[in-house]
């Protein structure tokens, strides 16, 4: 599987768990892998779960960056990207962060409206810049 389908596979599950809060992270998968059929491969596993367990940490990096908006004012759909974003720029060193902030750019323009793609384009930027300042 292309690295690119498994990102927006794994952007799936983790906007399913967003939105879904009440059921568990192995619920999601195995909904997904078994009723959908949704393909995994061993990215998009490491990345939903270890997401969905570091998602206070990441919630909180990208909080700090967050100018005049909260949490809960940001659409499930963005908050999905910024946080499967986030996560690969915070924990995965062998993906460049302008890779992550390619990749959430194109899935902000294809599932969220017209002007979020700018909002996760600024919000992963200030994120990247301070994982970045911090290493």
């Amino acid at each position: 599987m292309q690295r690119k389908t498994a990102r927006e596979n794994a952007f799936i599950l983790i906007f399913e768990k967003i939105c879904k809060g009440d059921e568990s992270a192995e619920e999601i998968f195995q909904k997904a892998t078994e009723e959908r059929e949704l393909p995994v491969d061993d990215y998009v596993r490491k990345v939903f779960f270890d997401s969905c367990e570091k998602a206070d940490e990441i919630d909180a990096c990208v909080e700090k960056h967050l100018t005049k908006w909260s949490k809960n004012r940001v659409s499930p759909v963005a908050r999905a990207i910024i946080r499967l974003a986030a996560y690969e720029i915070i924990y995965m060193e062998d993906i460049p962060a302008k890779v992550s902030l390619n990749e959430a750019i194109e899935l902000a323009k294809k599932y969220d409206d017209d002007k979020s793609y700018a909002f996760v384009n600024g919000v992963l930027n200030a994120v990247a810049k301070e994982v970045s300042n911090a290493q």
